[in-house]
C-alpha cells in the first residue's frame, strides 16, 4: 500500500508539472494579426479569439478587451497568424530512422521505443501538430502514449493509435531478413503481437485481438515497403478475402482501415475492399484514381518520407542493400503522384510519415505539397479540416469556431504567401492548454 502511495503520488506531481505552468482557470484572448478560415480558403485580418474551459466560445472581429475583473489573459499575437491545430495522419512516435536502425531492432525492448516515443511526442506538439494518427509504434507503445497524454503525464499531440495487421513476409513483418533460427523463435514467441495473420479467420482473429488491445484503427500493409527486409517495394500482399475479413471485422467495432500502399494492384484491392485512406500511393494509375474519386478514399502522401529515403539512399551504409534500390526508386516518384492525384480531384489529407523522416520537421511536407501543385491555403486545409474529417474529429477541432476544441496554433507572416512559415510555429495550444508562446 505503502508503494502504491508513493507511485500516485508521483504520478499527480507529473501530472500537475506538465498542466500548471501552461493552464488558465479564467477566459482567454486571443489577439490574433491574421486568422485562416479553413473552410472560405481565406486568411482574414485582426481576430480575437476567447477560450474558457478547453473550447472556443466566441471569435470577434477587431481586438476584444476583456472585461475589467473577470480576470481573463490576454495574448498577444498581433504580428502571428492563427491558425486550427494542425493534424498529421501518418506518423511512428516510437520510431527514428538512423544508419543504426537496423541494429536498433536487435538490442531494443518495448520500454527503450516508450522511452523516445516520449521525446517525439513532444517535438510534434511543439511544431504545431495538436492530433496525429500513430500508424505502427512498438507493441503497446501507441496506447501508452495516447493514454499518458491524456492523463497529462506526458506532453503530446492527441493520438489515434492503430493496431497492425499484416501477411507473412509483407511490410511490417519483423522477422523479415532474420536467419532461420531467429526467426523460428521470434515465430514461437510472438504470441498476437506481431499481428502477422494468413487466411481469412487469422486476420479476422488478429483484427479483434487489435480491438482487446485499446487500439483506435486498424493499419495493414496491401503492397510491400521501402524500409523492410525485403526485395519488392510494391508487390501485392494480401487476397481479397484477406482483405474482406479484415475490412468488414475493422467496421463491426467502429475501426477505419488505413493501408500502407504503393503498387497499383494491392492499392485497388484495397480501395475495393473499402479502406478509409491509401498512405503513399507512389504508383497509384489512373483505374486506382477513379476507383479512389468512386469510394471516397483518402490520399495520405507522406512526400517527407520519399525526400527523406532518397537522399539517405545515396549515403553508403545508410541502408542496408535490400533497402537501398527501392528507396532510389520510390522516393522521386512520390511528388509526381500527388500531383497527378490533386489535379485529378482524389481527396487528400496530410500525412508525412515522420520517424522515417525527424520529427518536429512535419511541416516541411506542406512545402512539398505546395511545390507540387496544392495552394498553400488547400495544403493546410488538409491538414486541419481534412485531417479531423479521416480522425472522425471534425465536430470537436480542424476549424477555427465557436464550440470546437481550442485547438490553436500561430505562425509569423502569412502561410497563403509564403508557406515555409508553417515551420516557424511560435504559439501552441491544445485543449485551451497553453504548451509554447512567443
Amino acid at each position: 500500500m505503502k508503494a502504491l502511495t508513493i507511485a500516485a503520488t508521483a504520478t499527480g506531481l507529473m501530472m500537475s508539472s506538465v498542466v500548471v505552468n501552461a493552464a488558465y482557470a479564467a477566459p482567454i484572448f486571443l489577439h490574433c494579426g491574421k486568422m485562416v478560415d479553413v473552410r472560405a480558403l481565406e486568411v482574414l485580418p485582426e481576430r480575437t479569439i476567447v477560450i474558457n474551459d478547453k473550447k472556443i466560445t466566441r471569435i470577434d472581429r477587431g481586438f476584444t478587451t476583456p472585461d475589467a475583473g473577470n480576470g481573463a489573459t490576454v495574448i498577444d499575437l498581433k504580428s502571428q497568424t492563427c491558425l486550427p491545430g494542425l493534424i498529421d495522419l501518418h506518423v511512428h512516435l516510437s520510431l527514428s530512422t538512423t544508419s543504426n536502425s537496423t541494429i536498433e531492432s536487435f538490442s531494443f525492448n518495448p520500454p527503450d521505443y516508450a522511452v523516445r516515443g516520449v521525446a517525439n511526442a513532444e517535438k510534434t506538439l511543439m511544431a504545431g501538430f495538436t492530433s496525429v494518427r500513430d500508424l505502427g509504434s512498438a507493441p503497446g507503445v501507441g496506447v501508452a502514449l495516447r493514454n499518458g497524454i491524456n492523463l497529462g503525464i506526458i506532453k503530446g499531440p492527441r493520438i489515434h493509435a492503430a493496431g497492425t495487421v499484416g501477411s507473412t513476409g509483407g511490410h511490417g513483418d519483423p522477422t523479415n531478413g532474420l536467419r532461420a533460427d531467429l526467426v523460428a523463435n521470434a515465430s514461437a514467441n510472438a504470441g498476437n503481437s506481431s499481428g502477422i495473420a494468413n487466411g481469412a479467420d487469422e486476420v479476422r482473429r488478429a483484427v479483434r485481438q487489435r480491438y482487446k488491445e485499446g487500439f483506435d484503427l486498424i493499419k495493414i500493409a496491401t503492397t510491400g515497403g521501402v524500409l523492410s527486409l525485403a526485395k519488392s517495394g510494391d508487390a501485392p500482399l494480401l487476397s481479397d478475402e484477406e482483405l474482406a475479413a479484415i475490412v468488414n471485422t475493422a467496421r463491426d467495432y467502429g475501426y477505419p482501415v488505413a493501408t500502407h500502399a504503393h503498387g497499383a494492384e494491392g492499392m485497388k484491392r484495397a480501395i475495393r475492399a473499402g479502406v478509409q485512406t491509401i498512405e503513399h500511393g507512389t504508383y497509384l494509375d489512373d483505374e486506382a484514381i477513379a476507383l479512389m474519386k468512386q469510394k471516397g478514399t483518402w490520399l495520405v502522401p507522406t512526400l517527407s518520407a520519399g525526400k527523406f529515403v532518397f537522399e539517405k539512399a545515396k549515403i553508403d551504409g545508410f541502408f542496408p542493400e535490400i533497402v537501398r534500390p527501392k528507396a532510389q526508386t520510390i522516393g522521386p516518384l512520390m511528388q509526381g503522384m500527388f500531383s497527378r492525384a490533386y489535379k485529378a480531384g482524389v481527396k487528400i489529407a496530410f500525412g508525412t510519415d515522420q520517424g522515417v523522416a525527424p520529427h518536429g520537421e512535419n511541416a516541411r511536407e506542406f512545402e512539398y505539397m505546395v511545390e507540387a501543385g496544392m495552394p498553400p491555403l488547400e495544403a493546410i486545409r488538409a491538414a486541419t479540416l481534412n485531417g479531423a474529417i479521416v480522425m472522425g474529429l471534425d465536430r470537436l477541432i480542424g476549424t477555427l469556431e465557436a464550440g470546437k476544441y481550442a485547438d490553436i496554433v500561430a505562425v509569423p507572416g502569412n502561410p497563403a504567401q509564403d508557406i515555409a512559415v508553417m515551420s516557424k510555429v511560435g504559439f501552441v495550444m491544445k485543449d485551451g492548454v497553453v504548451y509554447r508562446k512567443p
